[in-house]
């Protein structure tokens, strides 16, 4: 903790010192701005990521730059841990009169998902387990299933009273194929030592005790209805300096579509920029949020998902990762009701313009938690024992903290890197991700 504050007050010294660097005013851009990059970065949970990630966005005729008419986003990329992400976001609020449009499309192929059990530390989470050295070695992908997912959503934002109220609905539709690792596959022209031994992991023994049914277990379709309320006074979409983002947002998965049984969820949000120094050059921004199931049993593979449209992308997965609790274990925490909370004092070292183009390097410093509110019940088969894998009575808040580097150009596309680390073991050690944006 202590380096965590020694950090912060160089960060603010830094930015104080960077206030009076560059007096040049940012370049207005109009029309279209393409941003994008061949990227190889790594990622804790799915190793070396290559591929491309592109940004367009439309500044209209820059009467209101940086915020942009429209934008599109484009990532192709393959991780080596086994992930593919095919994935295309449109957002604009020029599309229809008066309303903000986001639709994405979304195909991905991960043969090594993350799956730690439920209801947080209640799981046991066991790094010998995958460790091939350790004398307790069960299997490297002991904590692993294989999944094909497919995303669709489409989502629109009117207002409801003033500038800054608002409603929003949206329908989506997802497909998942689910099943045990491919073992054969993996183990192809490896030497003995790297091959994956063929034996249960977590995912089957799941199975084995009931709680993943045998109808659930190779995945299913999930129709979903949203609709909630909105309030929005940040002064920029992307990167804001003040304002305040709340949202409320009821989900409902009828039984339709092929959809293994109907439930809802309800999750709340809210999100606080609060400007310390300006011209972005000092942000204390905060993030807490909720989300619970109010009826119903939402499927395994479908029970990650979290409800609220309140990221920069479509992907809306969590607790524990790159886009939710950095430096844990990705989908550490999965339950019937989840609270999670991040906050970021975010600076802004220098700007500058190169190509025509406006850029900044920027840093942060943050700390992330989440806790489980209310257990996903287990029902074991009869005569089963499961005290190995599961011992209740176990959770508390899971802490992570850490630093990152942002590269900005023309306050929309942004290059994140984060890194973070695990306060304690049983959510895992740290991480380092490279993602696009701010977390929120």
């Amino acid at each position: 903790m202590r380096r965590i504050f020694t950090l912060i007050l160089i960060l603010s010294a830094m930015a104080a010192h960077a206030q009076d660097a560059d007096k040049k005013d940012p370049i207005v851009k109009e029309g279209w701005n393409f941003g994008g990059i061949p990227v190889v970065s790594y990622d804790a949970d799915r190793g070396f990521m290559y591929g491309i990630i592109g940004n367009v966005f439309n500044y209209g005729d820059g009467s209101r730059y940086p915020e942009y008419d429209h934008s599109l986003y484009l990532e192709v990329v393959r991780y080596t841990g086994g992930t593919t992400n095919f994935e295309f976001q449109y957002e604009s609020d020029k599309l229809f009169k008066n309303l903000y449009t986001t639709v994405n499309l979304c195909y991905k192929i991960e043969e090594m998902f993350q799956f730690y059990g439920y209801n947080g530390y209640e799981s046991v989470y066991n790094e010998a387990w995958t460790d091939n050295e350790s004398n307790d070695y069960i299997s490297r992908a002991f904590y692993n299933y294989s999944r094909k997912q497919f995303r669709f959503k489409f989502n629109l934002q009117g207002k409801l009273y003033g500038d800054n109220l608002m409603w929003q609905a949206g329908i989506g539709f997802q497909s998942f194929k689910t099943a045990s690792i491919d073992v054969d596959k993996y183990n192809k022209n490896k030497d003995d030592e790297d091959k994956i031994p063929e034996v249960d992991g977590l995912f089957e023994k799941y199975q084995q005790a009931g709680i993943i049914s045998e109808e659930e277990a190779d995945g299913g379709n999930v129709p979903t209805i949203t609709a909630g309320i909105t309030y929005d006074s940040r002064d920029f979409r992307r990167i804001p300096q003040s304002g305040v983002w709340a949202v409320a947002n009821l989900e409902v998965a009828p039984d339709i579509l092929g959809a293994e049984g109907s439930f809802g969820r309800f999750g709340v949000s809210f999100s606080q920029f609060v400007k310390i120094l300006d011209r972005h050059r000092l942000t204390f921004a905060y993030r807490l949020a909720w989300q619970g199931t109010v009826w119903g049993e939402a499927p395994f593979y479908y029970m990650p998902q979290l409800v609220n449209p309140d990221t920069q992308g479509g992907i809306l997965e969590g607790l524990g990762g790159s886009i939710s609790l950095r430096g844990m274990l990705r989908n550490r925490i999965i339950a019937n009701n989840i609270a999670y909370g991040n906050f970021e004092l975010r600076a802004r070292v220098v700007n500058f313009q190169l190509f025509k183009q406006n850029f900044f390097v920027g840093t942060n410093v943050f700390s992330d938690l989440g806790r489980v509110t209310r257990d996903k019940e287990l029902d074991l088969n009869e005569g089963v024992d499961f005290s190995e894998y599961y011992t209740p009575g176990e959770e508390s808040w899971h802490v992570s903290y850490g630093a990152g580097i942002k590269v900005g150009m023309n306050d929309n596309f942004v290059i994140s890197l984060d890194y973070g680390r695990a306060a304690d073991k049983r959510d895992g050690n740290s991480g380092f991700y490279m993602e696009i944006g701010y977390l929120f």
